[in-house]
């Protein structure tokens, strides 16, 4: 069986197979064709008394597996890091076949579930409900166990939890998508260390004397590529000994004979500067002998995990340096200047790539080439650089790719790529909240638990501490009865509050400590929106008392965790043409189409022939990032018919909720930051969608600040908002007989979850 490697064969398992070399039967050391037996090792030779096995090749025989080494020739003799096994990666417990998993003392991988317990405390079998620590009888953090694996500690997402379990079993690729901070990068880590435990490899470069510009790659068991160039580097060093000798003798014989017999010093001088510079040339060939190291796996002892985010293409897919002195002697050899890429070195483990559109198309097609063929070329990646033309045997990529990224991310991915993941893998979704359970609160205090650990230098948290950060967990989350599990920015929370108690030299992080991080780790939009309401009192741009017509105080949220005031406007005006309804403040679409739902129950609801009539609606001070959602609907609808009917709006008053064409008010998200910016703004009362009441927690500074109402139809908030009882009732009344839809008191319509902002 021949060396070469044929491009139509499929890519193979066994890392010390003659086809992985991508020898193509030629020698790597720059022999050129077998030398004899009786050259010394060192110089190309193969060692005496061993089989050569290309002439087993010539003879249509298949050379023995026993050492792959012998297929290379390269004169350079190893003793196996691990005689008894041939792990060559530190293993002491040895290599586990492929596609075998290894119990360890927590357990193998199959007893991995989604139901691991917290250790280390006391559990009641049956908590009560208030119970925020689900149950666990704890002082502090301190008397809880951490969970030696990645993949025991990731809290929530049980689905995606157990994807990669089974993914690492099967040696699958997966694709997350989710948002940012619920844990992608942890699982992604948590399965190195869960892929089975195949021999690793290392990979060698070596000069191609037929070709420069083609250099030839050796995989051999990791741990072997160090010894191997040790030894080629000592073999090196010991020509360059014996040549330096041999070329000062020879200087000296011929400055001794210039000057006694020729007589001609100066003639003796310059022979032996050519002399010295001929050695030095002969040296600098001993010296491209030597293999560079491309991929070192000898201290690795778990699969290598590799994270190419953001990677440039020559980080990504590996590089060839520019070579600025390309001849006469003094350029580098090309096959020192390869250099690896992450697809490279993630061999045998995990290439994790977050945010994957972000990556170029041209990066997208060579990463689904890597994944296909498992293998891939390094070339130099810029046109302009010597390395360009420089381009290798090709160096395995068997890995497994896991691609993460916003739901945006789908948009840009190489639909072909996507294809390879879905078809030979598994697609995830990140899931944003879950259900708020006492096994899911104890999980949280263990999560916190850890970041303590983790980070190393915060003092450990008090149970009031950790009941309060759960409380926080509940409000991100934004639904009643779930849990927030974007676990990275509650992460951060957890570390301001251990820098504030090792500030004042605490203890243990107590409640207190974490109050004041709820005011210090406030978020951009928070700090933003905290200063424009400022800013409006001070300009006395915000009305909270009295009565104004075609003006209500709208409610928005900033960012994901931050609410907003934002005034209304609306005015009626004689049409010049036909009438029309114009809204400025930067509406995106979204906000657009609420406009136009809005003004199909005014057109049928006024008793004025509005197609005469001009409509302006302002968002005011919307700013540049505008209004993008459809929350602000039952806000448009009271101003406008405030115009209209010409009657005063309640200015103590805030609202939001969207809005259907039958007047029905349905919900939306980030009820409880609205509420509580209402509440900073001097508002007394509050209207949200009857359907959002269950999601309101609030903190309890603005609990008896403010007022809030849950309304289901357009009529309950114009009764509510309007100024005047007999105007107001019968416009109410109006109202509810053209539409037809007013709801019963207590009922909910609309869809079930909020709508975005």
């Amino acid at each position: 069986m021949s060396n070469e490697k044929d491009a139509n064969d499929p890519p193979t398992d066994d890392p010390e197979s003659p086809d992985d070399t991508g020898s193509e039967g030629s020698d790597p050391a720059g022999n050129g064709e077998d030398a004899p037996d009786d050259v010394a090792p060192g110089d190309g030779a193969r060692v005496p008394d061993e089989a050569d096995p290309t002439e087993e090749s010539a003879a249509g025989e298949e050379p023995a597996d026993d050492d792959p080494d012998e297929v290379w020739d390269d004169g350079i003799v190893v003793d196996d890091p691990d005689p008894d096994t041939g792990a060559g990666h530190g293993d002491e417990d040895g290599v586990t076949p492929e596609g075998v998993t290894e119990e360890s003392e927590d357990g193998g991988i199959d007893d991995l579930g989604s139901t691991v317990e917290v250790e280390g405390a006391d559990i009641d079998e049956d908590p009560d409900e208030d119970d925020l620590l689900g149950g666990l009888n704890i002082d502090t953090t301190a008397e809880l166990e951490i969970p030696d694996r990645l993949v025991d500690q990731v809290i929530g997402q049980e689905h995606a939890r157990d994807v990669i379990i089974k993914a690492a079993k099967q040696r699958r690729h997966v694709m997350m998508i989710g948002s940012p901070g619920t844990g992608k990068s942890m699982l992604a880590k948590a399965m190195s260390e869960l892929l089975p435990k195949e021999e690793l490899q290392d990979v060698l470069v070596y000069h191609n004397p037929d070709d420069g510009n083609k250099p030839k790659v050796r995989t051999v068991p990791a741990g072997k590529g160090d010894q191997i160039v040790d030894a080629h580097r000592e073999e090196a060093r010991k020509r360059n000994q014996m040549r330096s000798l041999l070329m000062w003798i020879i200087i000296a014989v011929v400055l001794g004979y210039a000057l006694i017999i020729v007589g001609q010093i100066l003639v003796g001088i310059i022979a032996a500067g050519v002399v010295y510079l001929v050695f030095r040339y002969l040296n600098r060939g001993s010296d491209a002998m030597i293999p560079n190291l491309l991929v070192n796996n000898g201290d690795t002892k778990t699969a290598p995990f590799r994270d190419a985010t953001g990677a440039h293409a020559g980080a990504l897919l590996g590089d060839v340096r520019h070579d600025p002195f390309q001849s006469g002697g003094m350029e580098t050899p090309s096959h020192d200047r390869v250099e690896a890429g992450a697809i490279h070195k993630a061999n045998k483990g995990v290439l994790f790539i977050d945010e994957i559109n972000t990556l170029d198309i041209r990066s997208q097609q060579h990463l689904m080439t890597a994944i296909q063929e498992g293998e891939f070329s390094i070339t130099g990646q810029s046109e302009r650089s010597s390395g360009a033309m420089v381009q290798t045997e090709p160096v395995p990529t068997d890995f497994v790719m896991i691609a993460a990224g916003n739901l945006d991310a789908m948009e840009n991915m190489h639909p072909a790529l996507r294809s390879r993941i879905k078809g030979y893998g598994y697609e995830v979704y990140m899931e944003d909240t879950i259900e708020d359970t006492p096994e899911m609160r104890r999980k949280y205090v263990r999560f916190i638990a850890q970041e303590v650990a983790k980070d190393g230098r915060l003092p450990e948290f008090s149970a009031e501490a950790v009941e309060e950060i759960i409380l926080e967990a509940k409000r991100r989350s934004g639904r009643k009865g779930h849990l927030t599990l974007k676990m990275r920015n509650l992460g951060g929370m957890v570390r301001v509050a251990g820098d504030i108690a090792r500030g004042e030299d605490a203890e243990m992080t107590t409640r207190d400590h974490v109050l004041q991080a709820k005011g210090r780790s406030r978020s951009i939009e928070q700090q933003l929106a905290d200063d424009f309401i400022e800013r409006r009192k001070d300009y006395e741009l915000q009305v909270s008392d009295g009565y104004v017509v075609g003006r209500v105080n709208g409610l928005a949220v900033m960012g994901e965790d931050s609410g907003i005031m934002l005034p209304v406007m609306a005015e009626v005006a004689p049409s010049q043409g036909p009438g029309e309804v114009i809204a400025t403040g930067q509406l995106k679409e979204m906000a657009q189409e609420s406009v136009s739902n809005v003004s199909a129950i005014i057109k049928k609801f006024s008793d004025e022939n509005i197609s005469e009539m001009d409509i302006h609606i302002q968002f005011v001070q919307a700013g540049q990032q505008g209004v993008d959602g459809d929350s602000a609907s039952i806000t448009v609808a009271t101003a406008v018919i405030s115009a209209l009917e010409d009657v005063g709006v309640d200015q103590s008053l805030a609202m939001t909720g969207s809005l259907s064409v039958r007047g029905d008010v349905l919900p939306v998200g980030g009820v409880t930051h609205k509420i509580e910016a209402a509440a900073k703004a001097g508002c007394t009362r509050v209207i949200i969608p009857q359907a959002n009441e269950q999601d309101v927690m609030i903190e309890d500074e603005y609990e008896e600040m403010i007022e809030i109402i849950p309304v289901s139809h357009i009529s309950e908030v114009l009764d509510i908002a309007l100024e005047g009882e007999a105007e107001k009732d019968s416009l109410v009344s109006r109202l509810k007989s053209i539409t037809g839809s007013a709801l019963k008191e207590g009922s909910v319509s609309g869809p079930s979850s909020p709508s975005p902002q």
